[in-house]
């Protein structure tokens, strides 16, 4: 269908937004069996991501690494601590500014992750150009919709 088509169109099958949030529900879905294996919810193994690629890193880094708000990372922090697999301290250069890294259990977690991508490409028999292709339209989506929301406000 061509963006002519669908202009103006109010079918739910039509909506953007839709199709994103099916896609985003099913792929999470996807995940968690996968992620129930290392005891994590989808938003933690992403919190874990960030943090196995970039190391220590303050809160608000990682937040918007993350592109989510302090108040949102903050209870995701707080389980993970609370489970072992990371640390969060003052940081001595800055007392308003928290650090938060694994501990050695989260960089334990790390190697048994590592399954999880190709995992995932198995059971959605998705190729890994197809996946590149759909990644790089998304992230160009994301891009343009973010300056959309900026211009509109």
């Amino acid at each position: 269908m061509t963006n002519q088509e669908t202009d103006g169109s109010l079918r739910l099958d039509d909506q953007l937004c839709f199709a994103l949030y099916a896609a985003q529900r099913a792929v999470t879905s996807a995940y968690r069996p996968l992620l129930d294996e290392l005891g994590l919810t989808y938003p933690q193994y992403l919190v874990l991501l960030v943090l196995w690629e970039r190391g220590e890193t303050t809160v608000k880094e990682l937040a918007a690494a993350l592109r989510l708000d302090y108040g949102t990372v903050s209870p995701l922090l707080k389980r993970l601590e609370a489970a072992g697999l990371v640390r969060r301290e003052r940081s001595a250069r800055d007392e308003r500014s928290v650090l938060v890294a694994c501990t050695g259990r989260g960089e334990e977690l790390k190697g048994r992750a590592e399954r999880v991508p190709g995992a995932l490409l198995a059971a959605t028999e998705l190729a890994g150009a197809e996946v590149a292709r759909l990644r790089e339209e998304l992230w160009q989506l994301a891009e343009r919709a973010h300056g959309a929301a900026d211009r509109a406000h």
